[in-house]
């Protein structure tokens, strides 16, 4: 299947690289298919481009190699309209966001990308109540100049 993206040209996709979100993501709700990319091997950087839209790509990050102490509940009605279980845990990602340069680069983990990884299918978990918030520094020992 052949994509295209403003950011990364023409794809030539194989149907594997698809996850389905079939409730699309927020503010997105239309977007239904998403390419799931690995930015290198062994990076946790990913992303997320529509199949559809070549303009909306999203940047994602593997928060445990960023975060130790990253957890939060799991709705077992949503997990299980997924596919998701104990047998099939979630993989788990969270979008970042880029303003100026990298050490301004700022991470969602109050809505984590939850991704069942044998059925292709994803949700994004907006957490109802969390310490963790929208935009969180990803490097924060970077920013002004430190």
């Amino acid at each position: 299947m052949l994509v295209q993206s403003t950011r990364f040209g023409e794809l030539d996709i194989e149907e594997d690289q698809v996850l389905e979100f079939p409730y699309g993501m927020p503010g997105f709700a239309e977007e239904k298919k998403y390419v799931f990319m690995e930015y290198q091997p062994e990076s946790p950087f990913y992303f997320l481009q529509s199949v559809t839209d070549a303009n909306l790509a999203f940047l994602m990050i593997d928060p445990f190699k960023f975060f130790n102490d990253y957890e939060f509940a799991m709705d077992d009605t949503l997990l299980a309209e997924i596919g998701l279980s104990d047998e099939n845990p979630p993989l788990v990602f969270n979008i970042a966001t880029i303003k100026d340069t990298l050490a301004t680069m700022t991470v969602n983990l109050a809505a984590p990308v939850l991704v069942n990884s044998r059925d292709r299918k994803a949700v994004q978990l907006v957490i109802e109540k969390t310490e963790f918030p929208l935009r969180y520094p990803l490097f924060p020992a970077v920013e002004g100049g430190k």
